[in-house]
């Protein structure tokens, strides 16, 4: 006569099985993983669309620099050089910082002055300190590639930070940044510099 088997009990009751919380556990730092990203996101979006600047790590679009059709920011324009170079484009108010190897090292907007460059390929002349814009407006980081009929063209920063360029409405070369910017421009466009200005 064979004994009935005795039902299973188990000996874990009130306890949590290990393999139930690792992957709820992994769970849950993957939502909130997921979720500091897309807030991130939102945040530089918002940067860029208000016109703000971006610094990218090193590698960040090196494989989408020379996209044919794209409009995006951290592109930098087709056809603007090789090598390290400061890229401007006229038409849409952008500078870019090229790095050596190709990658975007930054990329921001500025306000142009009454006098503009023309597109083509140039270096980087002479820089000053601190100066008095050709608008009265005290401006530092100055870093000037051209000239036009003996108007110096070059990229400066106001040294207040509330003094909106281009609102007096005196003519000049300036091509105002932030000052922030204009510290990443003064750090990296050294005399002979290439600076490239496209349409």
């Amino acid at each position: 006569m064979s004994k009935a088997a005795k039902p299973y009990k188990s000996e874990r009751k009130g306890r949590v099985v290990p393999g139930v919380a690792s992957a709820t556990a992994v769970a849950a730092l993957t939502t909130a993983a997921f979720a500091g990203v897309a807030f991130l996101g939102v945040q530089a979006l918002d940067s860029l669309r208000e016109g703000g600047s971006v610094a990218l790590p090193p590698d960040a679009t090196e494989t989408r620099r020379h996209s044919p059709g794209r409009h995006e920011p951290t592109v930098v324009p087709p056809r603007s050089g090789h090598g390290k170079r400061v890229v401007y484009s006229v038409s849409a108010q952008r500078v870019w910082l090229v790095r050596p190897d190709g990658g975007l090292l930054r990329t921001f907007t500025v306000t142009p002055g009454a006098v503009q460059p023309v597109p083509g390929h140039y270096q980087v002349r002479s820089r000053t300190g601190r100066a008095t814009g050709s608008d009265g407006v005290p401006v530092e980081h100055v870093v000037r590639f051209s000239d036009a009929d003996g108007t110096p063209i070059g990229f400066s920063a106001t040294v207040d930070e509330d003094a909106r360029p281009g609102t007096s409405g005196v003519g000049g070369g300036a091509i105002r940044e932030g000052r922030a910017d204009g510290e990443a421009m003064w750090r990296f466009a050294v005399i002979d510099v290439p600076v490239v200005v496209v349409r």
